[in-house]
């Protein structure tokens, strides 16, 4: 029987290369666009996994936003929204589905996080801290669930060839991160939708509660 993968954030960038990974090695994949399920919202959340007609056995936490603001200057509003959809919504999304997991034997969830959980920058506060919160979700929910053959893990990728890192970030900027990155180059989003692929397949059988930093290099300089 085929397994059912759920992944937020699917519509560009490396949730798409996700959706497209999966679908390819014969996953279910729901794949809900903002209408579907709005991560910045609970209401929005509970109603799309209330009405689910069959079991998740593969959950990637992949949808987010970066709007950047220094600390001094932090519309709240944006702040609030930012920690909802990045965090509570992974939060929640594991808290809804990881039981039925733990029913069946047998589950596997990625949350994307970031370098910026490990590493810093002007303009990154609270995206930063949402993430490092990502990873500390995820070394619980691994202890917590690990006996019931649930795995949780993270991983954190380093500049990668996408719309948001193109937002971010001016042409001149990419050039001189690629110039400074020990291999001098960009992620595509595929590379990380494999990791992120190899973690939430049965292949995987032993590693959980880490996070994985696919980042070129860029948090070892």
């Amino acid at each position: 029987m085929s397994k059912t993968a759920l992944i937020t954030g699917s519509s560009k960038g490396i949730g798409k290369a996700c959706a497209q990974k999966f679908n390819d090695m014969g996953y279910r994949v729901l794949a809900p666009s903002r209408s579907e399920m709005d991560l910045s919202s609970e209401e929005s959340i509970r109603h799309y996994v209330s009405a689910l007609q069959e079991p998740v056995h593969v959950l990637i936490n992949n949808g987010g936003i970066n709007p950047l603001a220094n600390i001094g200057d932090i519309n709240f509003s944006d702040a609030r929204k930012l920690v909802d959809t990045n965090f509570w919504a992974p939060v929640l999304l594991t808290d809804l589905l990881a039981p039925g997991m733990k029913s069946a034997g047998y589950g596997r969830i990625v949350n994307i996080s970031s370098i910026w959980s490990s590493v810093s920058k002007k303009g990154r506060a609270i995206y930063a801290s949402s993430k490092a919160a990502i990873n500390a979700f995820t070394r619980t929910a691994a202890i917590e669930y690990g006996e019931n053959n649930v795995l949780v893990n993270a991983v954190a990728p380093g500049f990668v060839n996408t719309e948001l890192t193109k937002i971010n970030n001016t042409a001149e900027q990419i050039e001189a991160i690629k110039a400074n990155l020990p291999l001098n180059r960009l992620a595509e989003p595929m590379e990380i939708a494999e990791i992120i692929f190899f973690l939430a397949s049965e292949k995987n059988t032993f590693i959980t509660g880490q996070t994985i930093f696919a980042d070129g290099g860029f948090t070892i300089l």
